[in-house]
């Protein structure tokens, strides 16, 4: 029991810097900062990869127990575990106390998450409404203005010259 209780801290630790950096991350992808993203989304990709680790080895000490206690692993849940835990009352609140606090945690990250992916979906959006208004204005149909020699002279409707004016 004092195996997997230590696991569940380590993880909860784990998703916490999680947290963190996925909190970090929110004003970044308003601000647009793409190099800064880079750089968290690599520090996140070290704790996943810790976590996965850590998730295996939960997976294991579940499994001893679900041996010991000669249960169906894919059915035994960590709620399961904590009620069985009744005549030992102090293992049952540690335990119960790590898996609430990694269930609010993760709950948390999930929510974090959710907002950031919201974010960089507007991000997208707004990015591709001004590449379509800037091939609308390039496809802007020309005056029909003629010279003396009979060729179109006429100018391309609503395009400045010199590009996409960012201040107007």
């Amino acid at each position: 029991m004092e195996n997997l209780i230590d696991v569940l801290r380590k993880e909860n630790s784990e998703y916490e810097e999680l947290l963190k950096l996925s909190q970090r991350k929110t004003p970044i992808i308003v601000s647009g900062d793409l190099e800064q993203l880079q750089k968290v989304t690599d520090e996140e990709q070290m704790i996943v990869g810790r976590i996965n680790q850590l998730e295996k080895q939960r997976q294991e000490v579940v499994a001893d127990i679900a041996n010991v206690l000669n249960k169906d692993v894919n059915t035994l849940k960590l709620t399961n575990i904590i009620a069985m835990l009744a005549a030992r009352p102090t293992e049952q609140k540690l335990l119960a106390q790590v898996h609430d606090r990694l269930h609010d945690t993760v709950y948390t990250l999930k929510s974090v998450n959710e907002h950031n992916r919201e974010l960089i979906a507007n991000s997208l959006e707004m990015v591709e409404f001004e590449m379509n208004l800037l091939q609308a204005m390039k496809a802007a149909p020309e005056t029909a203005n003629y010279n003396r020699g009979a060729y179109n002279s006429g100018t391309t409707m609503g395009v400045v010259s010199g590009g996409f004016d960012a201040k107007q």
